[in-house]
Order: structure tokens, then sequence, then C-alpha cells
């Protein structure tokens, strides 16, 4: 075993004030840069290395991420053009006629968010589907709590955690594990949707339960005083047809030619900017070279608002693993046969503590779900892939379930569907409190989290 240096120590005391940080619901941008610096001072031993390093760490963190960043930028600038041309409205349209009853309304809007999310993104996905089909499911009964019920559980819990298209969630967790992203995406399923199913039935039965005791009464429709909007261009048939032609295309590439990680993103990426020049080519013509420039900056906007804060967290926490730590420190930070900080720490743990498959799959599940109380479930990733590495290799787990299970707590708790702050878009576009959308959403999320890492203390 690798004697343990002050490095690690002072990396694991970090991690503690991360942690005990987000418990405060504080950001965790200024402890992470301080690890960093912290760090770069041990091996270093001067200012200036250690201020070098933090900034060097940001370089290595922001490549990491940067494939992602740009992917779902392309995604929502393409997702901006469709909605202006009313190709959104158009490609969910058909869908409109089969709900008939509130049941039908839950599970179908909630189907349907589910696979535009993994295409788009949870946060275009609510504004497209819940302005199309709020309408739809008031008037056939089904108050609009479930409607924010079925599109903030099945976009922002079961679509952004799985995210097997884009792949941004997957790709963080597994980076920080170090580990393929793949591996995170396959051996995790199980979880995955054991969490999301438990989960939204248990949801969908409370719902019912109050329907008819009254709880909840039916829609008033005419309180929301709902006026659709009809504008339609030309070009948005066209774009209506393209874009899930395209994309299933992709799918079917990504399983003919074994595309996996990076080149799925990037052939999902290269896609999205394609349609988007196309189609601002067709509907703009000659004022195309200036139209696209603004949706590619609206897209690259929301890219960064969102990974903006998570690059300096992602920073410290991918210094647990040898080759970032090593690009900021150079090779001589880690003494002779580490395998890095974490599996360094990992191997510690496991010769003097008597760690379990029931602890190790508790922990990783608390820390993640405690990651997430910042409302941002991607600013907890890092940390949940970091213990991951570190748990699987003390008692010799399955390092990518244990990657998932953590990515599941994060997203499910930070993403959007319990803290209040984290599901507002779902709560707007319905027109209701978050904190009572929270306060249904609880008890089934809670329980979908129970019973997931009560199934993966037997298959880590």
């Amino acid at each position: 075993m690798v004697e343990l240096t002050l490095l690690h120590w002072v990396y694991v005391l970090m991690v503690i004030v991360v942690l005990v940080v987000m418990v405060m619901r504080k950001d965790t941008i200024i402890p992470c840069i301080l690890g960093v610096f912290l760090m770069g001072l041990v091996v270093k031993k001067t200012m200036l290395g250690a201020t070098k390093a933090v900034f060097d760490s940001l370089i290595v963190a922001g490549m990491e991420l940067l494939g992602i960043i740009i992917v779902i930028s392309c995604i929502v600038a393409m997702s901006k053009l469709l909605e202006e041309i009313g190709a959104n409205r158009l490609m969910v349209e058909p869908f409109r006629k089969f709900i008939k009853t509130p049941d039908i309304a839950f599970w179908f809007i909630g189907i349907i968010m589910l696979v535009v999310s993994w295409f788009f993104w949870p946060s275009p996905a609510t504004a497209l589907v819940g302005a199309v089909l709020l309408p739809v499911a008031l008037r056939v009964g089904l108050p609009a709590i479930g409607v924010a019920m079925s599109i903030n559980l099945f976009g922002h819990g079961l679509a952004l955690s799985t995210d097997y298209v884009i792949q941004g969630a997957p790709t963080i967790t597994a980076t920080a594990a170090g580990i393929p992203v793949e591996a995170v995406m396959s051996k995790g399923s199980i979880l995955f949707w054991v969490m999301g199913i438990v989960t939204i039935i248990t949801a969908f039965v409370l719902l019912k339960r109050d329907m008819k005791n009254g709880k909840i009464k039916k829609p008033n429709i005419d309180k929301f005083n709902i006026v659709e909007d009809t504008r339609i261009k030309p070009v948005a048939k066209l774009a209506a047809f393209l874009v899930p032609i395209a994309f299933v295309l992709d799918i079917i590439a990504m399983f003919v030619f074994k595309l996996r990680g990076g080149d799925a993103t990037a052939l999902i990426g290269g896609t999205a900017i394609l349609i988007l020049m196309i189609i601002c080519i067709i509907e703009y013509k000659v004022n195309a070279l200036d139209k696209i420039t603004e949706y590619v900056r609206g897209g690259f906007m929301f890219g960064m608002e969102i990974f903006g804060p998570i690059i300096p967290i992602a920073a410290f926490f991918y210094m647990g693993e040898v080759s970032p730590i090593q690009s900021v420190l150079g090779e001589a930070a880690l003494p002779l046969g580490s395998q890095g900080i974490l599996s360094d720490m990992g191997s510690a743990i496991a010769s003097i503590a008597p760690m379990n498959r029931p602890v190790v799959a508790t922990m990783e599940m608390v820390v993640g779900a405690i990651t997430g109380l910042d409302g941002s479930g991607f600013s907890g990733m890092s940390l949940a892939g970091s213990l991951a590495k570190v748990f699987g290799t003390a008692i010799g787990a399955s390092i990518p379930k244990l990657a998932a299970l953590g990515q599941i707590g994060a997203i499910w708790i930070g993403g959007g569907t319990i803290v209040p702050w984290g599901l507002i878009p779902a709560a707007a576009i319905c027109r209701v409190l978050p904190m009572d959308l929270a306060r249904r959403n609880f008890v089934p999320v809670v329980t979908g989290l129970i019973i997931t890492t009560i199934v993966a203390m037997f298959i880590i």
C-alpha cells in the first residue's frame, strides 16, 4: 500500500469542508479553489506555484468538460430556433389526440417529456411540453400540480439522471471516477430505472388518492386564462420533420458504428448545429449569417450559465485522479506507485475500516443527495464520482454502479425534483407554487432513493 502523504490529507480535509458547506446549502466554489491552492502549496512549496495551480486546474477541468458544454449549447441554440418558428409545437401536436383521461395525461405527458428531454435537455423541454400539453391535460381533468409532477419527475428526474443521448451527467461522474462514460450508463441502468419506476409510480398512486379524496380538486381551466400561440412559420413543417428524422438516424448510427462517449456526443452536437444552419438559411435567407449568431450566442450563454460554476468544483475533484493532478502539479506530485489520491485513500480505508456493501451504498447515496441540496445536481457529481472510486476500491465493489448511485442522489435531489429552488421551471410553466410541487414530490422521491439504495447493496 502506498504511504499517504500530506497531499492526500489536504485533499481529504477539503472534501470534508466541501461537504459541510453543501449541508449548509452554500455554494462550494471557494472551498474547491482553496483546496487546489493548498494542494499546490504542498507540492510546489511556493505561493507562485500554488497560484498557477489554481488556474491550471481550471484549464484541465474545462478541457474535460468542453465537449459536453459545447453539445448542450448547440442543442439549446437549435431548440431556440425551433421555438421561434413554431416547429417545437408541431412536433408535439400529433400526440394531443391521445390524451383522453387524467391517467393517460399523466403518463403520456411524462413519456413525451422523457424522450424530448433526452434530446433537448429538461430545461428547454419543460417549456415545450408544458406549453403545448398543459391545456389538453387540464381539459381532461388532470390538475396543474399533476402536470407539473409528470413533467418534473420524468424530465428533471429520470431523463436527466440517465441522460443517454447527450451524456452530460454520466460524463462528469465517469471522469471524476476515472472510468469510461459508457460503463456508468450501461452498468448503472438497472439503478436508474429502479429509481425512476418506483418514484413515478408512487407519485401517481398518491396523486390519484388525493384526487379521489378531494384533497386535489379538478382544474378550473377558465382561471388559467390560457391563450394558445398559433404562430407557426412555413419552414416549421420542414423542421418538424427534419429534426426527429435526423436524431433517429443518429441513434441508428450509434448502434451500427458502435459510437460511444465522446464520439456519440460529437454526432449529436454536429447534427444539432447543422440543422440550425440549414433551417436558418431556409427561413432567413440573406439574413441567416446574422441570425445564426443570435442563436449560437444564446445557446452558449445557456451552456456557460449551467457549467460556469461547475468547472471550479470539478477542477478540485479531478485532482484525485493521476492524470489531472500530474497535469497541474507535475509527475512528482504523487509518491512512487500511487494510483491517484482517490485510489490510495480507498486502499487505506480497506485496510483499517470495516466497510461493507450496505455501508458503502448508503454513504454514496447520502453524499450524492447532500451535494444536490444546492439545487444543481451537476455540481455534486464530481464528488459522487470521486467517492465511488474510493469506496469501490476499498471493498472491491463496482465503481460504475456506485458512481451511478451517487449520480442518482445528486440529480434527483438537486436536478430539480425536491429542492424548491431547483424545480422552478416546471412549477412556473404549470402555474403552481414551487413549494407545493416540492411537497408532492418529497415522499415519492425519498421512497425511490431508499429502495434504489437497497437494490444497490445487492448488485454492487
